[in-house]
């Protein structure tokens, strides 16, 4: 959300992220965005400052990395999925379709996969084959970057299928660590 740091919903919205100290282990600051989701005017000033920017881009995929497990918010369960909280509602507002992007074999029928590197790992993500097509514009959404590891993967997905990634979008950025560069 760097590109718009003069807006004054952001203050609100980076002021909602709570920050974990050596979580999922030592060394690592964790940027909790559940925090943010708690509060429903952060949320949804993160997610319209999104659909400010992308309405009438021709956006007509939004792609999100989707994980597995659960998380509570406010005593309602949820699938967890950071980025996937954030497509799906830019997605709808601009009138373009959802993709998830998950790890291995979570995705039933065909997929395509690509392998990338955490700032503490590495992972892969897969997309469904026939979920994008050829000339799409996309954006990818995500809750953070990090390293750009797993955005650069979403890219790679979206753009073997020959889609045109119009830009990434991200709710938090790490300035600190050393981006990935592909």
């Amino acid at each position: 959300m760097s590109a718009c740091k003069e807006d004054p919903r952001v203050h609100g919205i980076a002021s909602s992220i709570r920050v974990v100290p050596n979580f999922p282990k030592p060394g690592i600051m964790f940027q909790d965005i559940t925090t943010l989701l708690l509060d429903p005017k952060a949320f949804k000033n993160a997610v319209d400052l999104f659909v400010e920017r992308y309405t009438g881009m021709n956006i007509s995929v939004v792609a999100a990395r989707v994980k597995g497990g659960w998380i509570w918010l406010d005593k309602s369960p949820g699938i967890e999925a950071r980025g996937f909280i954030f497509g799906p509602p830019i997605a709808l507002a601009i009138g373009a379709k959802f993709v998830p992007l998950r790890k291995p074999r979570k995705l039933p029928g065909e997929v395509i996969s690509e392998k990338y590197v955490l700032e503490y790992g590495s992972d892969c993500l897969e997309m469904h084959v026939g979920a994008v097509q050829p000339g799409e514009r996309a954006l990818v959404v995500d809750d953070l970057i990090a390293t750009g590891g797993t955005l650069c993967a979403a890219i790679s997905l979206l753009e073997r299928v020959g889609a045109e990634v119009v830009e990434c979008a991200c709710v938090i950025e790490l300035p600190e660590l050393k981006i990935v560069k592909s």
